[in-house]
């Protein structure tokens, strides 16, 4: 995306500064009766979504996933960890309902930490929330020179390969890669053709779905975005896993990856999964969605040196960028370089809000007595 056209998909919007938004939302969390350090963790991971241009994780989940579910009672605003097991190069935690930002950030720490002695680290979190980016995490291994994973389950959005019932949570299995380039390698994207935060933000645009992200009951496409975004909390609805319907064009593939990582974050933990983590009871009362992840830290130095694996994953991935192109086409993107590219335009520029979100900004800021001045009032 070149300059103009980023300004160009943004024209709707008011831009700020990310200094400003992050301030706000820690503001708001701590309004909302979660601790100040806490607060800083959450933000920190929110805003990080945003800078590099995933809109669908950033400012927009502050209030509908975190805040509504405080409200609700179904989150508890003060993370209250638990380590259940720490073994050498492993451990279990308790989120205990809390903040999954906080749980998780110490979940990665503990992993690295252990990669650090043991070569590889791993560890597993129950009874959590929605973490943020799944490619925070990971970053935090390659800032340290290591290799990091990720995964989580969610609530049931995907249905199975020949199924139409809402299963598997969207459940995405990150990875990051360090590398001498100025950004690492990072693939982080959901076991489904899409995700419920990117069909959030089509809604926010008042803008359909395109076939074959959404079925029915009756496995027939759904394109009408306000409607299905009602319809996947009450299982009318579901996502199509990676690969779209079927076995013709691999969707069996998504569905495994989602099922790998769904078995992950609720099996050597002793976690909730699938149907446990819809947020209804029996009665459609709103419940806890007690999630689970886990975290791998992968150490280099334990293999042939941190050194040498940056320079072949270097070596690798430009030569993928630089092998020929297809008619038309004047870029082979590897994994992070786009949101290398947002996050430059951004840092330039600031964090394009839409007026979805400007009333969102004036809905708390008027809740928790914030006098930051905006553009828009």
């Amino acid at each position: 995306m070149t300059e103009q056209e980023f300004l160009e998909s943004y024209k709707d919007c008011e831009f700020v500064s990310f200094e400003k938004l992050e301030k706000f939302m820690k503001e708001s969390l701590i309004g909302a009766g979660v601790p100040e350090g806490d607060a800083e963790i959450i933000s920190d991971v929110l805003i990080e979504s945003d800078k590099r241009g995933i809109d669908s994780h950033g400012i927009g989940r502050l209030k509908p996933i975190y805040i509504d579910r405080i409200d609700l009672g179904i989150m508890n605003p003060k993370t209250e960890i638990e380590i259940i097991k720490d073994e050498k190069a492993t451990a279990v935690l308790d989120g205990h309902n809390g903040m999954g930002h906080v749980v998780s950030k110490k979940a990665m720490e503990m992993a690295i930490e252990k990669a650090k002695e043991y070569g590889v680290g791993m560890t597993v979190v129950r009874n959590s929330n929605h973490y943020g980016i799944a490619g925070y995490y990971v970053t935090m291994a390659t800032k340290e020179g290591m290799i990091g994973v990720t995964g989580t389950n969610a609530r049931p959005s995907i249905a199975p390969t020949f199924g139409v019932e809402n299963m598997l949570g969207t459940n995405p299995l990150t990875f990051g890669i360090p590398t001498n380039d100025p950004y690492p390698f990072v693939l982080d994207c959901a076991t489904s053709v899409s995700q419920r935060g990117k069909i959030e933000v089509y809604g926010r645009a008042g803008k359909e779905l395109p076939p074959g992200w959404v079925i029915d009951e009756n496995g027939n496409t759904r394109t009408d975005t306000e409607q299905v975004l009602i319809d996947l909390t009450k299982g009318k609805a579901a996502l199509t896993p990676l690969g779209g319907l079927g076995e013709m064009t691999a969707g069996y593939k998504g569905f495994g990856y989602a099922t790998v990582v769904e078995i992950l974050s609720a099996a050597l933990q002793d976690g909730a999964f699938m149907k446990a983590l819809n947020g209804k009871d029996e009665n459609g009362k709103a419940i806890p969605y007690p999630l689970g992840h886990f975290f791998i830290a992968i150490n280099p130095e334990f293999f042939m040196g941190k050194d040498l694996f940056k320079a072949i994953s270097t070596t690798i991935l430009k030569e993928l960028r630089e092998s020929k192109k297809a008619p038309g086409q004047d870029r082979i993107y590897t994994a992070g370089e786009k949101e290398y590219e947002a996050y430059n335009y951004r840092m330039k520029y600031g964090c394009p809000v839409p007026k979805s979100l400007q009333n969102v900004i004036d809905e708390l800021s008027d809740r928790y007595s914030l006098t930051d001045s905006w553009p828009w009032r």
